[in-house]
């Protein structure tokens, strides 16, 4: 018998599917940014690249929380939120028990007319917010303003809430 040497080739195993990371990426991200802007009444950010004019979207206008920064010093606390586009009438600021309310309302309507087209937007929204107030504050000196669409609040301290903390020592025990 004779012995000749047979070349034994290795069959390539299939490739195995790999998940396109980057699509899944993409498409959360997209997922994201949809329901980010839709809070704002906007189109989404792929709609707004689509054909169709920006004021075909479908859903409703849903006003946002405003933006607050709230600080405090030795004498007063303060509230200030950005409420671009409203009015001192849109606006109410009041107390109920221990709690700071704001609320809003806007309501907005604008028409362009031209020769071909005639398009006529209303936009509706109003939003809340609550705070506890904190131990301290002259309820009857709250003042509120509202200048170049920021309200600012005013929470006064009470004396008694201004003096300033008594330092208590701490002895070790022996």
């Amino acid at each position: 018998m004779a012995s000749t040497p047979v070349e034994v080739k290795k069959a390539t195993p299939a490739p195995t599917p790999v998940p396109d990371v980057w699509r899944s990426f993409r498409s959360e991200m997209d997922r994201l940014f949809d329901r980010f802007s839709t809070g704002f009444g906007m189109p989404s950010l792929r709609r707004m690249f689509e054909m169709e004019p920006a004021w075909r979207f479908e859903g409703s206008f849903n006003f946002a929380a405003p933006a607050i920064d709230v600080s405090e010093d030795e004498k007063v606390y303060k509230i200030t939120a950005e409420l671009p586009g409203l009015e001192a009438k849109d606006l109410d600021v009041s107390i109920v028990g221990d709690t700071l309310m704001i609320k809003g309302e806007k309501q907005q309507e604008k028409e362009q007319k031209d020769k071909n087209y005639h398009v006529t937007e209303r936009v509706y929204g109003s939003f809340q917010r609550a705070f506890a107030l904190p131990d301290g504050v002259a309820r009857n000196q709250i003042a509120a303003d509202l200048s170049k669409g920021v309200l600012t609040l005013t929470l006064p301290k009470t004396a008694e809430a201004q003096k300033p903390a008594k330092k208590i020592e701490v002895k070790a025990a022996a």
